[in-house]
């Protein structure tokens, strides 16, 4: 094996279609449900949110879908992103376990987000759209689709959960800086906003109540759409590219992970490496661990009900399965903002459910514990959300040393920190806090779960 550090793919191999989980499970998942009738959605019901080639993307089963060329154009800016191989972080771990990371915060928003934001923009101006409305939690999101909307000559207004947007101030100057319009969420521009105000005018925000306002907006305008940074299946879909090009850049490396792992809060990074390697592995490929690692303070995948729930506080959303801690759960305002989120992706949790993927809760101080480490080492400042993907690798690279084992790790670093430095100047001063989760209080929510008879 050679001591290259970097894998980097031609452009020319880029890949020219994204791809499908839904046609290599081996189960089919649970119909998504509409919120009036409870029966399963047709794709006229999901017309006032999302134009007619997504509502398409979302309920297609074919395994591969052609990414248009005006896309691919654009991901030319950023894609194919490195793999790296964290050569400095194994030796000061002084493990046998070879490290390996898909860096996506090569982006011009630095994240994994735009390339399905840039797909959402590109699909909502070929249908006229005039203007996007979204949630965002720590601002990934929302840079991502202020990017892409700046690109395609869309309006973008951006729901930002209040906590966040007072955390993160820099992610709103970027926000502006690519021409949208950040909100801080609950806002008294829309019903579901002022409802929750009305009752708590200090409340911190959640991305159950963004998603709430976004919809909202969006649903009231004929020339105004609503697009998602995670859970739904079309944005699993564009995000798959990471995981295809991996699968690429592994071989070159001329190695083969043992074990994948990503932070989850509504799964799209996660599901954006993982998908490709594990359809190969639905489709007779060999097995491996896959790890989906979430914040303790907000343990959707590891304490989660599987049932079916809104994705959004107000009930605007269609009702889909999922784990979930009840639309109405809060969580505390710890730094992963992008992580605190009441549900997981359906698809994420329909692998959790077959036993495809294990779950595990990490809480932040140790987290960016191993942010610090790996930066120190590796040179790049994890954000908060993916620092627990980063905690996790360090950890399987431990145990194998323990054991004695020199199996493959290969985890998303799904983006960088530069926007996020209070938190870690939080971190250095000792003020940093574990956030404890709220047993109680997602007891309380999940009993208003829908009832489905």
């Amino acid at each position: 094996m050679s001591d290259t550090t970097q894998y980097f793919l031609e452009q020319s191999r880029l890949p020219r279609q994204w791809y499908n989980i839904m046609a290599d499970f081996p189960e089919p998942m649970a119909p998504v449900l509409h919120p009036g009738t409870r029966q399963p959605v047709a794709p006229s019901d999901l017309a006032p949110l999302f134009p007619d080639t997504l509502i398409a993307q979302e309920m297609t089963a074919e395994r591969y879908v052609e990414i248009p060329a005006a896309v691919l154009d654009i991901y030319k800016m950023w894609r194919p992103s490195p793999l790296i191989r964290a050569r400095r972080l194994e030796k000061a771990l002084d493990t046998p376990a070879r490290i390996y990371f898909k860096y996506e915060g090569v982006s011009p928003a630095g994240s994994h987000k735009p390339n399905t934001a840039v797909a959402q923009a590109y699909y909502n101006a070929e249908a006229g759209t005039r203007r996007l409305t979204t949630e965002t939690g720590a601002g990934q999101w929302g840079s991502s689709l202020a990017f892409a909307g700046s690109l395609f000559g869309l309006e973008v207004q951006v729901f930002q959960v209040k906590v966040s947007y007072q955390q993160k101030p820099y992610r709103q100057a970027l926000m502006r800086t690519y021409g949208a319009e950040c909100i801080p969420s609950p806002s008294n521009l829309t019903n579901a906003g002022r409802a929750i105000l009305a009752e708590n005018p200090d409340h911190p925000g959640s991305l159950g109540i963004a998603i709430s306002e976004a919809v909202e907006l969006a649903a009231q305008a004929d020339d105004t759409k609503y697009a998602l940074g995670s859970v739904l299946n079309h944005v699993m879909l564009h995000q798959s590219i990471i995981g295809q090009e991996a699968l690429l850049q592994m071989e070159m490396a001329g190695d083969d992970p043992d074990i994948l792992i990503g932070c989850t809060g509504g799964g799209s990074n996660f599901a954006g490496l993982v998908f490709p390697f594990l359809g190969e592995q639905l489709r007779g490929g060999r097995s491996r661990r896959i790890l989906a690692v979430e914040p303790a303070a907000c343990p959707t995948l590891t304490q989660g009900r599987f049932a079916y729930d809104f994705g959004d506080t107000a009930h605007l959303t269609p009702l889909t399965k999922m784990h979930t801690l009840g639309s109405s759960f809060t969580p505390p305002g710890f730094h992963a903002g992008g992580l605190r989120y009441h549900g997981m992706g359906p698809q994420v949790s329909h692998a959790l459910q077959l036993g495809l993927i294990e779950a595990r809760a990490y809480a932040q101080t140790g987290c960016f514990e191993a942010a610090v480490q790996f930066a120190r080492h590796e040179g790049i400042v994890p954000a908060p959300e993916c620092s627990h993907a980063v905690k996790a690798a360090i950890d399987e690279a431990l145990r194998c040393k323990e054991e004695g084992q020199g199996q493959t790790i290969l985890f998303n670093l799904s983006g960088h920190g530069h926007f996020d430095m209070q938190a870690y100047i939080d971190f250095f001063d000792g003020k940093l806090e574990d956030r404890e989760y709220d047993a109680a209080a997602a007891e309380v929510a999940l009993a208003q779960l829908p009832q489905l008879g």
